[in-house]
């Protein structure tokens, strides 16, 4: 008996049969539902490819969620210190390096040859004018003394006979018994005699001043420094070295140099007051060594260096100022009265022009330039550009620019920075209202 097996629904009854394995293992009406699914997804594929671009972005819109719009980061605040200004006087000065120089300064040297024998003084002791400081031995002068005033009274004994014969001739001229020229010759012989005693007085005058400087004595008062030669040495009187130094340091002065252009100015000041202010300070402005007046200024101009020397004195008497010192000297050529002050911190140069920081009432600082005048220390006068009491940033201009926010630290230690636009602290001596709930 044969069975006939009619084609499937919606196939090609003339078409060949498919040979792969995966469809011979298939029923028909399985394998046509394979075929339809990948006809379908080829198709989606396709019409993915031929859809426009914005379409599909329309599409990715309304599909994914909505994303937040992003916000400002808040401004950075900037912790600042802030001084006001305020009005003061400021002296315009010179600034400049200089020596300090005694008043005075003497070598103690022997004015004659001989034996140190004593030495009367301490080293770096306070001597006064006159007080003994050396001695040199005396007996050789003593000697040379002794025999001066024998030639002395030998030579008056001469004189005395001298004017005795003398008498005689002038007794006898009347009897004729001399001539004239032998009187003329006595009496030349008297003045001869008398001449003789000027020179062994002067002789006398002298071994005694030798006897003198036998004992050395200070010529000013004064500091007197180390030692140079030890008892027991032959001291010279040419010697150079000398025995020690006095050196006067009360008063005592300071020599320091301007440029030549300021010398006007300083002659202008010494017109105007017959005493200008000097201070003296150390290498770095910190200790203020003393205070004196101007002395003498130069007359000439240093052609080397451009400059003129000054001489201040200076009472000096706590000893603070040594001779040879360096020392800055400060001269005060005029005073600037009721300017603007602020401190030296606060202004910043600029390529253009000097400026400072100011606070401003709502939390913000502003870039104002101004005109910067005299330094006085640490202090700058502003002729043009600020108005007292204005709040000036000292503290952390290096992050600082125009119009940003600061928040200005509090002067109290241990406190944190405050916001300069909250309410200000209790005044001394006025209550504030409590803060509401």
């Amino acid at each position: 008996m044969t069975t006939t097996l009619s084609p499937a629904p919606g196939s090609n009854p003339d078409a060949a049969p498919d040979a792969s394995p995966h469809n011979a293992a298939l029923p028909p009406r399985r394998r046509g539902w394979w075929g339809m699914a990948l006809g379908g997804l080829i198709l989606a594929a396709t019409g993915a490819v031929l859809v426009e671009p914005g379409l599909v972005d329309e599409i990715r819109k309304r599909v994914e969620p909505a994303a937040a719009p992003a916000k400002p980061p808040p401004p950075r605040v900037v912790p600042v210190g802030t001084v006001p200004a305020r009005r003061a006087d400021v002296g315009v000065t010179l600034d400049s390096l200089g020596s300090v120089v005694p008043t005075a300064s003497v070598t103690i040297r022997s004015r004659v040859d001989g034996e140190l024998v004593t030495v009367a003084f301490t080293e770096g002791q306070d001597v006064a004018e006159g007080d003994l400081l050396a001695e040199i031995d005396q007996r050789p002068f003593q000697v040379r003394l002794r025999q001066a005033e024998g030639q002395l009274a030998r030579d008056e004994a001469a004189l005395e006979a001298a004017r005795l014969d003398l008498e005689r001739y002038e007794s006898l001229r009347e009897l004729r018994q001399v001539t004239g020229q032998q009187i003329d010759a006595q009496k030349a012989l008297v003045r001869q005699c008398e001449a003789a005693l000027e020179i062994d007085r002067a002789q006398i005058d002298d071994v005694r001043l030798q006897l003198d400087y036998c004992r050395i004595t200070a010529p000013i008062s004064g500091r007197i420094g180390l030692r140079l030669v030890d008892p027991g040495n032959i001291v010279r009187a040419n010697d150079p070295a000398g025995l020690a130094v006095v050196a006067q340091l009360r008063p005592i002065t300071v020599v320091f140099t301007v440029p030549q252009d300021d010398v006007i100015r300083v002659q202008r000041a010494l017109a105007a007051s017959a005493a200008l202010p000097v201070e003296a300070y150390n290498r770095d402005f910190r200790a203020r060594l003393g205070t004196g007046t101007l002395l003498a200024v130069d007359n000439q101009v240093d052609s080397a260096t451009g400059t003129v020397r000054l001489k201040a004195v200076f009472p000096n008497d706590d000893g603070t100022l040594f001779p040879s010192q360096f020392v800055n000297a400060r001269l005060l050529v005029e005073t600037v009265r009721d300017a603007v002050v602020v401190p030296a911190a606060a202004v910043q140069r600029g390529p253009d022009s000097s400026f400072v920081y100011v606070v401003q009432p709502d939390a913000t600082v502003a870039l104002r330039k101004v005109r910067a005048g005299a330094v006085q220390g640490d202090e700058v006068a502003v002729v043009d550009g600020l108005a007292a009491d204005e709040q000036v940033v000292t503290d952390g201009i290096d992050r600082l620019t125009d119009k940003a926010k600061v928040s200005v630290k509090d002067n109290v230690k241990g406190s944190g920075p405050r916001d300069f636009g909250a309410a200000p602290a209790a005044v001394a001596g006025k209550p504030q209202p409590a803060p509401g709930p």
